[in-house]
Formats: C-alpha cells, structure tokens, sequence
C-alpha cells in the first residue's frame, strides 16, 4: 500500500503505523523494497524516498529488516484476517472457499506492491522474526484447509490431496501480486471473481452462474 497502490477514496495507506514520521518511512521501504529488492534498498534510499536523513530512520527503526519485519507482521496479518473472516462466514464450504479466494486475490491485486514485498521477501527475515512469520502463514493455510476439508466432508469437494490442493490455491492466490497491473484490463475485483471461479472448478464445485 506504497503511494503507488492509493485509490481515491481509500484509507489512508498503513494507518495503523504511527508517528506519521515512521507511517512514511514505512510506505517508502515499501516501494524501495518491491522495486529494487531488499538487500539492493539502502536505509539511505528508504531515507530519501520519505524526504528524511539517514539518521532520521533510526530513531524509528534500529535496523532495515525491522522495517521489514513491521511490513511483513502487518501484511500477514491482514492475509490471515481476510482467510479465517471468509472461513468463519455464513454459507457452505463452496461459498467460504470462493469468498476466501475473492477476497484475498482481491487484496494482492489491490495492494500488489506491499504484497510483493509481504510474500516474497521472507528469507530476508532474521531467524526469530522469520520462525513469527512462518507461524502466521500456517495459520492462513490452515484457514483454507479447513474450508476444504468442509467440502471434503459434506461431498461437495472431489479433492484426493488436500494439503496439496491447499497449497495450489494459496500459491495461485499470491502469485496474482507478481503480475497485477493496476493499468490493466482487470480490476481487484474482476481478478478475484475469476480466481474464485477457476479454484471452485479446481476442487470439483461447478461455480454459481
């Protein structure tokens, strides 16, 4: 949710983090990050792209993978919102399944910057913060897994392999923020309702027309 991800009307990008000093040199790890990789950004260009000194990032952040543990804490966070509110939502496996796809494509299309740098910057974590994400990320596979196996149960889902099956649906998911294009033909929306669509097929329930 870089400055280049805002649309009018929308929240004010990463809210939740104050000051506003630290909000913006959040927002530029951000684009730093997504557009030259973590260990190409400088602490000196996070510094710059916020309009502030070097030194001025350390009264905020005592180290560049702080920056990126924040980021990723916040983003993995909202992906596990997203997954266990669709999971927890009124309707059966097949409705929960297709609003847990919308929604969360939806949010890496949205957001295709921070997502980026949510999804594909894990290894450059340190141990300690890299074991939290990675907690965080089997309680969002969890959430879906449990939607299948709902479907599994009750026969709506042909799906012989279920931890396989949940693993192509999140990875199908994530990718989405590798090549969204938010000057494209699609929207956030459109790409989630086709994703749903396609992950329905994929486990054996013919999607609503």
């Amino acid at each position: 949710m870089g400055t280049a991800e805002e649309t009018p009307g929308e929240e004010q990008p990463w809210g939740e983090v104050s000051p506003d000093a630290a909000r913006r040199l959040l927002v530029a790890a951000v684009e730093a990050f997504a557009e030259r990789g973590y260990h190409a950004t400088t602490t000196r260009d996070i510094a710059g792209r916020a309009g502030m000194s070097p030194a001025a990032l350390y009264i905020h952040y005592k180290t560049k993978e702080e920056l990126l543990h924040r980021i990723s804490r916040i983003g993995h966070d909202k992906a596990l919102t997203i997954l266990r509110t669709a999971a927890d939502g009124d309707g059966g496996p097949a409705e929960r399944l297709a609003a847990a796809v919308r929604s969360f494509v939806g949010w890496h299309a949205a957001h295709h910057m921070t997502a980026r740098v949510v999804q594909y910057e894990l290894d450059a974590l340190g141990e300690e913060h890299r074991t939290e994400i990675v907690a965080l990320r089997r309680k969002s596979d969890e959430a879906v897994r449990d939607i299948i196996n709902d479907g599994v149960r009750t026969g709506q889902f042909d799906v012989p392999d279920v931890p396989g099956t949940t693993l192509a649906v999140l990875s199908l998911c994530i990718d989405v923020a590798r090549w969204f294009n938010a000057a494209g033909h699609r929207t956030p929306d459109e790409v989630g309702a086709l994703y749903a669509d396609l992950v329905l097929r994929m486990v054996g329930s013919e999607p609503r027309k």
